[in-house]
């Protein structure tokens, strides 16, 4: 298998010599590095051209024409890679020598699978550990890794994305069905990990196997960390962005029953047309307590809120906030 990595910048001077080192350090190393850069200010190019000229695998560095934004510059990224295998890389984060090695292992143990995920260590910008890792921190838990090992992982995705772009790696033959990704929709991984899901089967490698940087420039990363997930979902959410969120599910709809041959899962597109429903209901939520009784009972009783949320936690939410 070829393994190509797609790494967008943008004004990443300050980590990515340190990421850099960490792609040459792989047991496995990388057969090309992809790197699109969003218009950057500072040193970024300099640093990636300094490090093309002594790299042992192909570096090519393409500079936008205009600003993109993350989704658009990892599309572009995906677009331009000829490997196999697509592993995704932020600018700053550190990883496990091992990292493409053992993503590797487990596509060619098995066929059927489409993306392999890790978890990650949360470090600060000075590399020193949290006291968690990221799967602690977004819930994603013995119940969830048993449903994904179960080949049940598009029920977990529909409930909530535990992948990570940074940890991400993918087949190739899946890009025509992944790109164009929606300017307005999911970000890229949340995006990619679900249309996957519904073709093929996800696997994750159950330990760290990046360095998760946290910093106040990123523009993604988990800024709730210290907060447990429970407290996460009972914090007050506006009607307007579960409306938003069901509009970005319709998306993947869309995508996906426009290529039914592509689907593994017969139930897919009504799983799908579930999630929105839900989420619409929750976005139609009554300001008074006792009227939203009904909708709660209901959304229950049809296991929504399990399937499609984050359970009785959920549910506690629409009733009482």
């Amino acid at each position: 298998m070829k393994i190509s990595l797609a790494l967008c910048t943008f004004n990443g001077a300050r980590y990515l010599a340190s990421q850099l080192e960490s792609i040459v350090t792989q047991t496995r190393p990388p057969d090309e590095l992809i790197v699109c850069d969003d218009q950057s200010s500072d040193d970024t190019r300099e640093i990636i051209q300094t490090f093309a000229s002594s790299a042992s695998f192909p570096v090519r560095l393409y500079v936008n024409d205009k600003q993109l934004g993350v989704r658009k510059n990892f599309e572009r990224a995906i677009s331009l890679c000829s490997g196999d295998l697509i592993a995704l890389c932020d600018q700053d984060d550190i990883w496990h020598p091992e990292k493409l090695q053992l993503a590797e292992a487990v596509f060619l143990s098995s066929s059927d699978v489409g993306l392999v995920f890790s978890d990650a260590e949360l470090v600060d910008e000075k590399l020193r550990a949290e006291d968690c890792n990221l799967w602690q921190v977004i819930g994603f838990d013995a119940r969830k890794k048993r449903r994904i090992a179960e080949g049940k992982t598009l029920e977990v995705l529909l409930g909530m994305n535990v992948v990570t772009g940074a940890t991400m790696t993918f087949k190739v033959e899946f890009r025509d069905l992944i790109l164009p990704i929606p300017p307005e929709g999911l970000y890229h991984d949340g995006w990619i990990a679900l249309i996957i899901a519904a073709v093929a089967q996800l696997a994750f490698i159950d330990r760290p196997l990046i360095k998760y940087r946290q910093h106040r420039d990123q523009v993604v990363g988990t800024p709730l960390s210290r907060q447990a997930p429970d407290s996460i979902a009972l914090q007050k959410t506006e009607p307007q962005y579960y409306l938003q969120q069901a509009a970005r599910f319709q998306q993947a709809y869309q995508r996906l029953a426009a290529n039914p041959e592509a689907l593994n899962n017969p139930e897919a597109l009504s799983m799908f047309q579930q999630k929105i429903v839900h989420l619409r209901a929750r976005a139609a939520m009554p300001d008074k307590r006792l009227s939203r009784v009904p909708l709660v009972m209901r959304e229950t009783l049809n296991r929504h809120y399990q399937q499609y949320s984050r359970g009785w936690l959920s549910a506690a939410k629409d009733l009482l906030v």
